[in-house]
């Protein structure tokens, strides 16, 4: 008798499984397509995302070969190429590079092409800050006091990485606007600072030397006592 009854169960079972299957087979059907498609998808745009990136890397040292050969034209449309049609970080570097060549021959230019970057949103703090960076460099010898200062104050106040350079070229600025004093200041507070450079710092205890003569005086220590009569 039990097993007339497991028999019943089983057919019942059968048919609502049937009846399910009839009902939703095809739902389930096109959910292991659709499952299957994404994971063959998910992989081809892996192999297609490590292709590009393989291309643009090839054509960044292609690119950067022809500036090494002194190629400038040749160089300067290749890294356009990239910039306009390479995967993301090439781009970036290409953009860093190409600012880079068109300084050699047009300072403006390439300080321009910096800000460019250092305007750039999309682009991490730490990326735009050292186009922000390389910008002044450009400009350190030509630019007035004050622009330099407004390009860098903020960065030489932070606690990036960059802000040791960013002194630095405070202090340069200051050293050729004949402010002397100020860029002793300037290079003290660099050498005050434990996290700073060796290369940075060996620059601005040169500058410290320099300027000695304009730093301003130390205070006079203050009477030990009331002169005697």
């Amino acid at each position: 008798m039990t097993d007339i009854f497991h028999e019943i169960e089983e057919d019942l079972r059968r048919d609502r499984f049937q009846r399910l299957w009839s009902r939703f087979g095809i739902y389930f059907i096109l959910l292991v397509v659709a499952i299957i498609a994404g994971a063959g998808a998910w992989s081809g745009y892996r192999w297609w995302s490590q292709q590009q990136a393989q291309a643009s890397g090839a054509r960044f040292e292609a690119a950067s070969q022809l500036a090494e050969e002194g190629k400038p034209a040749e160089a300067e449309a290749a890294f356009a190429e990239i910039i306009a049609n390479g995967t993301t970080g090439y781009r970036v570097l290409a953009r860093f590079r190409a600012a880079g060549e068109l300084s050699l021959s047009d300072k403006p230019g390439g300080a321009a092409a910096f800000d460019a970057l250092a305007a750039d949103g999309t682009l991490s703090t730490l990326t735009r800050d050292i186009a922000r960076v390389r910008a002044a460099l450009l400009l350190v010898d030509t630019a007035p006091l004050a622009d330099i200062q407004t390009r860098m104050q903020t960065l030489a106040d932070s606690q990036s990485a960059l802000r040791h350079s960013a002194r630095e070229i405070i202090a340069l600025a200051q050293v050729r606007a004949g402010e002397l004093a100020a860029a002793n200041k300037t290079a003290t507070s660099i050498m005050d600072d434990p996290e700073v450079p060796a290369g940075v710092r060996n620059r601005a205890d040169l500058v410290r030397t320099l300027t000695a003569a304009s730093a301003p005086a130390p205070s006079a220590p203050a009477a030990a006592g009331a002169a005697t009569q």
